[in-house]
């Protein structure tokens, strides 16, 4: 390989890397605005100079407003897939505490999401990347489906459907996420960290066979 050739790839390599380096500093920066500032204000003037550079070069990368708040959906839910892929490698009690840990060690972050992905879902400009974000989520849904279900036929979680035992997670997670920014709870608990690691701790432990008693029949898996 010539000498120019070798330097013409790694030039391109270097604008390749410096793209990228760009547009995960927008990212950010987006991110860091809207937990700060809530989703209302952050314009993309603002994102471009919290990190100074221009609106246009945003535009470079992302075209919209949205298509940059998708994008931090999309990297979110990325590494949740990621973590549970690795946890479901070992236990259920893995990946259930990969599940609260992930959402629960940010709260501001996790409440801000689910408000953006409401305001997102109907928009046409981003139907293809919450298309993507539903694919990842029915992912990482077949994927606990099988372990929950394995968990059930060796008798070491109740004999219910598996999308409830993955739904009371989900809405545990929920609901204390809810809780972080009520004012009413603020006032009622003191240490909220300590709350949110009792959270992880319950949600990690329920659905086992044999803790509810008198009405697990009506509540069996229809096969």
């Amino acid at each position: 390989m010539s000498t120019h050739l070798t330097s013409s790839i790694e030039r391109a390599h270097k604008k390749v890397q410096q793209f990228r380096a760009r547009e995960q500093a927008i990212l950010d920066a987006a991110l860091e605005l809207l937990i700060a500032q809530g989703e209302d204000r952050v314009t993309v003037e603002s994102i471009a100079e919290h990190i100074n550079i221009g609106k246009g070069t945003i535009y470079k990368h992302f075209r919209s407003k949205g298509e940059i708040y998708v994008q931090l959906l999309l990297d979110y839910e990325k590494k949740l897939t990621n973590s549970l892929q690795e946890a479901l490698k070992d236990s259920s009690a893995a990946a259930a505490r990969i599940y609260f840990e992930f959402r629960l060690s940010h709260p501001e972050r996790d409440r801000l999401f689910q408000r953006l992905e409401e305001k997102l879902r109907y928009d046409p400009s981003v139907a293809e990347q919450i298309a993507a974000l539903h694919e990842l989520r029915a992912s990482n849904r077949d994927g606990l489906n099988k372990m929950i279900k394995h968990r059930i036929d060796i008798g070491a979680l109740e004999d219910v459907d598996p999308a409830f035992h993955y739904g009371i997670c989900w809405a545990l997670a929920q609901g204390a996420v809810e809780l972080w920014h009520n004012p009413f709870f603020n006032d009622y608990v003191g240490d909220k960290q300590a709350f949110l690691e009792f959270v992880s701790e319950v949600g990690i432990n329920m659905g086992r066979a044999g803790i509810r008693s008198g009405k697990n029949a009506s509540y069996k898996a229809k096969s």
